[in-house]
């Protein structure tokens, strides 16, 4: 038997999107409720696809050229090549034949015959896709005119004017959608008519110039590419090419680029042939789209336009100012009820918001189209609440229709895209919000401009950990080199700064102080703004937005925290991340990150004495004056998060970092010489230089770190011990309820927990409860950051209360990446040629650090049943990984940054209810 490809409406099913578009499965909906819907057909989407697969393997390399962003010349090119190979494609065998059997179904319904010349039909054929791509692709109206039939259709409907009118437009639907004629052309046409007829609009041309305008066209036509074809089968015929072609036009492939619309989510598009009603007949007719509710902010009130004596691409095309819906409660008080009642019910079927194409015919309202409105984060954050209230959506369905990334764009400043002037540069959009400020190109700078109340953009073509704050200072951050999870990127979205990076066409002059880009020179104090929401950066001021959030977010979160079952906890630096996290719900600390703690130049000094000492005894010393400074940061973060647990990272980076680079005391030591410096002041240089020479690793990342810190300098650890336990006993002296579990990083081996126990952590733990005579409660755990750690967890859950797993580095250290190194040279060739699908540093790689993660928990948990198990790398805070942790089961929590902690929130609780549903 062979392949059915077209349905009637009243035999689509109305659920199946993927085989009859949106468009289609709406119009049989419409239909099968009994709305007043113009009868027709859907041709689906495995007609588009049988359509594509006579050269698919041709089709797809372009595609793929295509979604690298080429540059304009090349996608004109690119775009020329794929069109040309589409119009070699024919229609797949039988399809017409199936068209040909429902036209005849359809002249029956109608009571007119396609073709006649006499009492024709007229038909639209337009596209429509499973998923909503609005305006995306193309449409044909008014199919089945040519110089008989517009006789026929003047003759029965009595109006000779309409009936021109109507062809005019279908020729010009027909060059431009079919034939492929610019548009340009039928504009400049008819507005020399109008200048002719010295008509202001369209509706204001009489009948004689209506006709001389379709003479007009056919000449163009003609012109363009050759003698205008009467034949409607042929007509039709190549309509449902074109509009099957229209899925391959620049902006819907790049709408589907952009809305991550993949193959298995939308593969083709379906095209619905529907008899035409008409909007055009007079002041009793006309066209308009509306939502069930506003669109822009939730309320519970019809929003939309209506456009008298006009057909449906009047309204996209502008070309007359619409009334708003409400007039037409004036004009069409029934009329306007009916609207009313049909689209609630409509919301209340497909529960959601609709957005609704309707036409008013002679007083006669039709419904031509109902899809899932398109709206702002706060319109649908307020709507899911609302809807919920009513009635309409349970709860999980209300959590299911806010998306994570709806979160974030309503905490985000953006740019307001209505006055934005064209950027000057486009780098990665690493973290979000739209910020102005003045250049600085230094991280000093930064600090002092900010001091004297300046709002500055730190430029870097790199930042490193000594940057950080600079970080701080500025409003934002744009360098020219780096990826996603550059440290530029992490660092911003840990701490909420806006930050672009890697744009590359940016040429950065740290001596000059200033950046070029593209013939443009901007100079340190020189306004920028920098769009992390798009990457864009733009000269001067531009005017941003900044969304308003009410309470349906809260509400929201609050029923989205009674379904998931991971916790969420915050990631963290400085005092300022903890108080967001507690704001925006985080149920703890994930992850302290101690090293920002040893940035103050007091504190750095005291550190590289640390490091930089030679005995055991100069180094316990300069540690126990170290950690009485650093005391006071622990007691500051343990006391926002009071009755929360705060999870500590003792010291984890390579030690080198903290230290001044080789080459710039070489430059000091060089100065120092030039400038007759003492021989005492060059000596100790010069000592300097050597040690730091001897520290020195040729790869850091895998060197003296971490744990390996503890082992070789015990004191390292006992003295951070002794300021964290310190800053607990301190509080509960206070009254304050401090939950501490203290972190040992990179460990590999279990005799490494064991080993940093009993030499650091226990014997200090003793020594601090008998000076403050008191009982301390506190628990011990590592990161699982290392291949051979997630290996043989078994045998460190034994040693521990507790493990996390720090995933930026398991993902390093599982594909041997360098990450800075792989994002900025190889890594993008790889997501080209989908030898990657993803960014293993954005979204978890599961087929082999999700493996090591499940193996991790399995073995953990089966030697140590009540273990606490948590994720609190980058992974934590991305809606796919999260999904991820939830179904493999045994994590307890994931742990994200601060400003993510609403993501994480919602996120955890769509894998809990898209788990659940599964099951």
């Amino acid at each position: 038997m062979s392949k059915k490809y077209v349905y009637d409406f009243e035999e689509g099913d109305p659920k199946n999107k993927a085989l009859f578009g949106g468009k289609g499965a709406g119009l049989a909906l419409m239909t099968q409720a009994g709305l007043p819907v113009p009868p027709g057909f859907t041709i689906t989407t495995d007609a588009c696809r049988d359509f594509f697969q006579q050269r698919k393997q041709e089709i797809d390399e372009i595609v793929k050229q295509l979604e690298k962003g080429v540059p304009p010349q090349v996608r004109d090119e690119l775009i020329k090549k794929l069109w040309g190979i589409i119009d070699t494609l024919s229609l797949p065998a039988g399809l017409m034949d199936e068209v040909r059997e429902h036209m005849k179904k359809l002249e029956m319904k109608r009571g007119r015959k396609f073709g006649d010349k006499n009492n024709p039909l007229l038909v639209s054929v337009r596209s429509g896709a499973p998923v909503s791509m609005p305006g995306m692709m193309d449409t044909v109206l008014n199919l089945g005119l040519n110089d008989e039939t517009v006789k026929g259709l003047a003759q029965q409907t009595n109006n000779e004017r309409f009936a021109y009118d109507s062809y005019r437009r279908f020729l010009q639907l027909y060059g431009k959608i079919v034939l492929g004629i610019d548009d340009k052309k039928f504009d400049e046409t008819l507005n020399k008519i109008k200048q002719k007829y010295n008509a202001k609009n369209d509706i204001d041309l009489d009948t004689n110039a209506l006709k001389e305008l379709v003479e007009e066209y056919k000449k163009i036509i003609r012109e363009e590419k050759g003698e205008f074809i009467q034949d409607y089968w042929y007509q039709l015929e190549m309509a449902i090419k074109a509009v099957f072609r229209s899925w391959m036009n620049p902006r819907a492939i790049f709408y589907r680029i952009a809305n991550k619309i993949t193959p298995e989510i939308a593969g083709c598009t379906a095209v619905t042939v529907q008899s035409m009603v008409f909007g055009n007949m007079g002041m009793d007719s006309g066209t308009g789209v509306v939502f069930s509710r506003n669109v822009a902010t939730g309320e519970n009130e019809i929003y939309g336009e209506f456009l008298p004596n006009a057909q449906g691409e009047d309204v996209v095309a502008g070309i007359r100012t619409p009334m708003h819906i409400s007039d037409l409660k004036e004009r069409f008080p029934s009329l306007y009820q009916d609207l009313y009642k049909n689209l609630k019910m409509l919301e209340k079927v497909n529960k959601d918001v609709q957005d609704v194409e309707f036409t008013v015919e002679k007083g006669k309202l039709f419904f031509l189209q109902t899809r899932d409105a398109k709206m702002t984060p706060l319109a649908r954050v307020k709507t899911a609440v609302d809807m919920a209230k009513e009635g309409i959506l349970t709860k999980e369905e209300a959590i299911l229709k806010v998306k994570p990334e709806h979160v974030l764009q309503l905490l985000y400043p953006k740019v307001d895209e209505t006055s934005a002037p064209k950027p000057i540069a486009k780098g990665l959009a690493a973290s979000p919000g739209a910020v102005y400020g003045q250049v600085v190109f230094d991280p000093d700078d930064a600090v002092e401009w900010a001091k004297r109340g300046k709002e500055v953009i730190l430029v870097r073509v790199e930042t490193k950990p000594d940057d950080v704050h600079g970080f701080y200072a500025a409003k934002g951050i744009l360098t020219s080199r780096g990826g996603m999870t550059s440290h530029a990127a992490v660092v911003a979205r840990g701490i909420g700064k806006t930050a672009v990076v890697g744009a590359e066409e940016i040429q950065i002059d740290y001596e000059k102080k200033e950046f070029r880009v593209n013939g443009v020179v901007i100079k340190e104090g020189d306004i920028i703004t920098i769009d992390g929401n798009t990457g864009n950066v733009y000269l001067g001021k531009v005017p941003t937005v900044q969304p308003k959030v009410g309470g349906e977010l809260q509400e929201l979160l609050t029923w989205a925290d009674q379904v998931r079952v991971l916790k969420v906890k915050a990631n963290a630096d400085v005092p300022e991340d903890a108080r967001i996290a507690r704001e925006y719900g985080a149920e703890g600390i994930g992850l302290l990150r101690i090293e920002r703690m040893f940035r103050r130049p007091e504190r750095l000094e005291k550190l590289r004495k640390v490091i930089l000492s030679e005995t055991t005894e100069e180094r316990t010393a300069a540690m126990e004056e170290l950690s009485e400074m650093i005391k006071k940061d622990f007691k500051e973060m343990l006391s926002i998060m009071d009755g929360l647990p705060v999870t500590i990272r003792l010291i984890d980076p390579p030690l080198h970092e903290f230290l001044p680079k080789p080459e710039e005391l070489l430059r000091q030591i060089y100065e120092a010489k030039m400038s007759g410096a003492s021989e005492d002041k060059i000596k100790d240089l010069e000592k300097l230089y050597k040690k730091v020479e001897a520290l020195v690793e040729a790869n850091p990342m895998m060197g003296h770190r971490g744990v390996r810190v503890g082992i070789t300098f015990p004191e390292v650890y006992r003295g951070l011990t002794r300021a964290i336990l310190e800053a607990q006993a301190e509080l509960i002296k206070e009254g304050k309820n401090p939950i501490v579990q203290i972190m040992i990083p990179q460990v590999a081996i279990a005799d490494e927990i064991k080993f940093v126990k009993e030499k650091a952590i226990l014997p200090t733990a003793e020594e601090v409860q008998k000076k403050y005579e008191i009982k301390l409660n506190f628990k011990i755990g590592t990161m699982i950051e290392t291949v051979r750690g997630a290996i043989t967890a078994d045998e460190i859950a034994k040693n521990v209360e507790f493990f996390s797993f720090g995933t930026n580095d398991l993902t390093q250290a599982t594909f041997s990446f360098s990450r800075d190194d792989v994002e900025n040279k190889f890594l993008p060739k790889y997501l080209e040629l989908e030898i990657l699908k993803n960014n293993p540093f954005e979204v978890i790689d599961e087929k082999g650090v999700g493996e090591l993660v499940k193996i991790a928990v399995q073995k953990g948990r089966s030697v140590n049943p009540n273990i606490e198990i948590g994720v609190c790398g980058e992974h934590g805070g991305d809606p796919t990984s999260i999904e991820f942790f939830h179904k493999i089961g045994g994590i307890d929590y994931v742990s994200a940054s601060p400003f993510r902690i609403l993501v994480a929130r919602l996120a955890a609780a769509h894998a809990a209810i898209k788990n659940k549903k599964s099951l």
